[in-house]
C-alpha cells in the first residue's frame, strides 16, 4: 500500500481538476482565445477561490488570455474556465483585441502622392 501524499503538488493534474471543477471548457457561449482582453469589473473578495481573485486582481488593466495564464502559472484551458465563471458571475468584462488597421492600397497610396507632387 502506497503511502498518502504529505503535501499538495501544484504540478499535478488534480489540482487542475479541482481549480476548474473537472470542466474543460468555459460555462459561457463567449469565444475565449489567446488574444482575447480581460479586464476587471469590481475587486476580488475573500470568499473567491484564489485563482480567481489572482485574476481579478492582475486584470485592473486589460490583459490578454495569454498573459493572465503566464502570470497565474496555469494552463491557458485552465484560465478560459475560471475566466468564464468570472464572466458568469460578471465579475470581468472580455473583448476581443483592437484589429490592425487596415491599410489602404499601396497603388492608390503612390497615386495620391503623385497628386499631391503635381500640385
Amino acid at each position: 500500500m502506497s503511502e498518502p501524499p504529505t503535501h499538495w503538488d501544484h504540478a499535478k493534474p488534480e489540482r487542475l481538476y479541482v481549480i476548474t471543477g473537472g470542466r474543460s471548457g468555459p460555462s459561457t457561449a463567449a469565444e475565449l482565445d489567446l488574444v482575447t482582453l480581460v479586464v476587471a469589473k469590481e475587486p476580488a473578495r475573500p470568499e473567491m477561490q484564489p485563482e480567481q481573485a489572482a485574476i481579478l486582481r492582475m486584470c485592473q488593466a486589460p490583459l490578454s488570455v495569454a498573459e493572465i495564464a503566464a502570470y497565474a502559472g496555469l494552463p491557458v484551458s485552465a484560465v478560459t474556465v475560471l475566466v468564464g465563471d468570472l464572466m458568469a458571475a460578471r465579475r470581468v468584462r472580455i473583448r476581443p483585441p483592437v484589429p490592425a488597421a487596415h491599410l489602404p492600397d499601396l497603388a492608390l497610396i503612390e497615386a495620391v502622392i503623385d497628386g499631391l507632387q503635381k500640385l
